[in-house]
């Protein structure tokens, strides 16, 4: 998977997980840094489970205070 199609994957998820829309999401992830975190440690993230990566989500934007 190329690192554009796993962060598009992230933020399409990430918006079902949240009921959000994909691009709430989108601004999300870059506003706090998070899609730049995606693509700078892509070879750690894109072998975790939906679930984690989820979590991991749910922390890093609390603490950017997005969510």
């Amino acid at each position: 998977m190329s690192k554009t199609s796993f962060k598009t994957f992230c933020v399409e998820f990430y918006a079902n997980h949240t009921g959000k829309t994909g691009p709430e999401v989108y601004a999300e992830f870059e506003q706090s840094g998070l899609l730049k975190e995606l693509d700078d440690d892509y070879e750690d993230l894109h072998g975790m489970g939906m679930e984690a990566l989820m979590q991991m989500f749910d922390e890093y934007l609390g603490k950017a205070g997005v969510k």
